[in-house]
């Protein structure tokens, strides 16, 4: 007797290339620098405060909308770093990562048939998301190499049935950044419109080169309708935790949490606790965007000795690099070569995309040691 079957809700999504990439990487024994986690330990201070809120009892469950001292403190940060004034009570809930919070803000917002524009190449979660919620992605793809965002095009894709913008800044897998300008155009095609903006900063303080982030939270015209997305594992090094927290307006939030209380209901309580104080320590994301520059600039001293060109990255864990003076393999087959062959895994950034898409690049993640970005270059010297 067959198994039972039914229509599958997402009936073209396979394997993520990361499960792929990173299955093949521990094949090969090879060097992973296809995901974006640190190969580095986390702040032993922070470990320390964990172990003590445990042992002080917070092992219980925290409030649904998170440990109040931690979203006061985040309203203070929020206000030093963005001159925004959020209410911690009303306008901050923490989720199990910013993934998380994507995905609750879309099923907070989206019906069937509704349209949402996403820019491609986007993060793998934000198109499966949107059509779980009966929705259908607008995909608008950012002009290569600069991955800037062509706000005509967005323009000229706006209908009555568009519910919602992504965006993403810095960016994953690019590196690219918004900037004000970017904002402000963003601002002046939504005005007047019913419009929601999902905007994911889960890197804003991985950006580099002087520049600064800028969140939708500093605009007037866009953080009323705005969820804005963030993540404490790409703050604080410690990405297997899940932690993160979403930031509406009021009236949005209090519509988030009601799709929150029937999914997770509650984070993590000790984590909270030692975060709501450890985050009081500004300098730890003041200087992350120097420490991750040095990577960087790193990797790319490094690449000089290969035949890989790189493409500028502002932003995040990820740089992308041209191949084309290597092969005219497409990306996904060169990629698994690289790794098979030579011991070393990345992500092309084709994967990023939902129509087949090939300008023979592929994402290099550089939150790593330099011993591991050092033994990974030596490797593709033999290219």
């Amino acid at each position: 007797m067959p198994g039972i079957q039914f229509p599958s809700k997402l009936p073209n999504v396979g394997t993520t290339i990361f499960t792929v990439m990173s299955s093949l990487a521990a094949q090969h024994n090879a060097i992973n620098l296809g995901q974006g986690f640190p190969d580095y330990p986390m702040s032993e201070e922070l470990v320390a405060l964990v172990n003590e809120a445990m042992k002080n009892g917070y092992n219980q469950y925290v409030h649904m909308n998170g440990y109040i001292p931690l979203r006061e403190a985040l309203a203070e940060k929020v206000e030093y770093l963005y001159q925004a004034k959020i209410n911690p009570d009303t306008q901050i809930t923490i989720t199990p990562g910013g993934t998380y919070a994507l995905y609750t803000a879309l099923t907070t917002i989206l019906q069937p048939g509704d349209e949402v524009i996403v820019f491609e190449p986007a993060y793998d979660s934000y198109i499966p998301a949107i059509e779980l919620n009966g929705a259908k992605a607008i995909t608008i793809q950012l002009e290569f190499p600069t991955y800037a965002i062509d706000w005509t095009k967005v323009k000229n894709s706006i209908t009555e049935k568009t519910k919602a913008i992504m965006i993403n800044s810095p960016h994953n897998p690019t590196g690219s950044v918004l900037t004000k300008e970017d904002l402000d155009q963003l601002a002046a095609i939504v005005k007047d419109t019913r419009i929601i903006i999902i905007s994911d900063e889960v890197y804003e303080h991985l950006i580099f080169d002087g520049l600064k982030h800028q969140s939708v939270l500093q605009h007037p015209e866009l953080s009323g309708r705005s969820f804005v997305c963030f993540s404490f594992g790409k703050v604080y090094n410690c990405t297997g935790w899940k932690l993160g927290y979403c930031i509406a307006s009021a009236y949005l939030m209090s519509e988030f949490r009601k799709v929150h209380q029937f999914n997770c209901f509650t984070c993590d309580t000790p984590k909270q606790v030692a975060l709501a104080t450890f985050i009081k320590q500004r300098e730890h994301y003041l200087q992350l965007g120097a420490f991750l520059q040095q990577k960087r600039d790193h990797l790319q001293s490094l690449m000089k000795a290969t035949k890989f060109k790189p493409i500028p990255s502002y932003g995040s864990y990820f740089q992308v690099y041209s191949y084309k003076d290597i092969s005219e393999e497409n990306e996904k087959d060169f990629a698994i070569r690289l790794t098979s062959e030579y011991g070393v895994a990345t992500i092309p950034v084709s994967a990023f995309y939902q129509q087949e898409t090939n300008h023979q690049v592929l994402r290099f993640c550089f939150s790593k040691k330099e011993e591991t970005l050092s033994t990974a270059v030596e490797r593709l010297t033999r290219l």
